[in-house]
């Protein structure tokens, strides 16, 4: 069960790994480096796009030829083979440092999406994109680093983290896009690091990538630890399950900040690992757009 270098991306700032299932490939982002990355499992192929701007999270569309991107600024749609972007919806313009961070899609199809702020002020808050491309601002507490989204397999609980408090949330999350109000999931202490990215397992299990920890923790849904696996990077930013059975762990990592020191113990920070877990995951939900 140890992590494996699967690709040596060397991304300053890797993020938001997503399985697609429809082509067999993983795809993640290098933030820092405004580039989307794609890797296809039958022949290990890597594509690269390289956007205008950061590109923070993402999701997978019903068109497969599409994906959703949070760029810095604002949400666009993105065609893969045209490589032409959509027109940009501006989010958070009157916080002009703070740009969109970590995402995933409801149950329904919906964008649910986080802002990180540089100096990790709680100024940001925490956005839902329909099929029209409307951006709706959710009813949660501002945050500096909106981090691990991510929704239990029935869509009925929204997890998310402000990540420099170390505290992981669950809401009660409706169909109809109501939220009810924040409770404590998960308290990481201290020594753990810091909450990151997160994904769902078929049981319901939440896997939290812990940056400065070296790890990804499962915890259960009563928001119990249940496992947890090391990985060779300090800054560990998020898990996604893929493969053919769903029951490969992806994990990407950053570079970011490391020094030369650092790099010499950790020289494939920035990677993309892979491991078996035990556990399996579910298909991505897909952004179900009317474009």
């Amino acid at each position: 069960m140890k992590a494996q270098l699967l690709v040596d991306a060397r991304a300053r700032l890797g993020e938001c790994p997503l399985w697609c299932e429809r082509t067999a490939s993983l795809y993640w982002t290098d933030i820092e480096g405004a580039t989307l990355h794609n890797w296809r499992a039958a022949d290990g192929r890597l594509r690269q796009w390289t956007l205008p701007e950061r590109v923070g999270s993402f999701a997978l569309c019903e068109r497969d030829s599409q994906l959703l991107l949070g760029l810095a600024s604002g949400i666009a749609l993105f065609d893969l083979e045209g490589e032409a972007l959509s027109p940009i919806v501006p989010v958070d313009a009157e916080q002009p440092s703070t740009r969109i961070n970590d995402g995933r899609c409801d149950r329904q199809g919906r964008f649910v999406f986080g802002m990180f702020n540089p100096a990790e002020a709680a100024i940001g808050h925490f956005y839902r994109v329909d099929a029209d491309l409307r951006v709706e601002c959710l009813p949660l507490p501002a945050a500096g680093v909106g981090n691990s989204i991510a929704f239990s397999p029935d869509g009925t609980t929204l997890y998310y983290t402000d990540s420099p408090t170390r505290t992981i949330w669950r809401v009660d999350y409706h169909a109809d896009g109501r939220l009810g109000a924040p409770q404590v999931f998960v308290q990481l202490p201290a020594s753990e690091g810091f909450a990151d990215g997160s994904a769902i397992d078929a049981e319901g299990g939440l896997w939290n990538a812990q940056w400065k920890g070296h790890r990804v923790v499962r915890y259960d849904s009563s928001g119990t630890e249940s496992a947890r696996f090391d990985v060779p990077a300090s800054q560990v930013t998020c898990p996604a399950f893929g493969g053919a059975a769903l029951d490969q762990l992806y994990v990407s990592t950053a570079r970011i900040g490391l020094d030369d020191a650092a790099l010499s113990h950790e020289p494939a920070a920035g990677g993309i690992f892979v491991m078996q877990t035990g556990w399996r995951g579910l298909p991505e939900a897909r952004f179900a757009s009317a474009r």
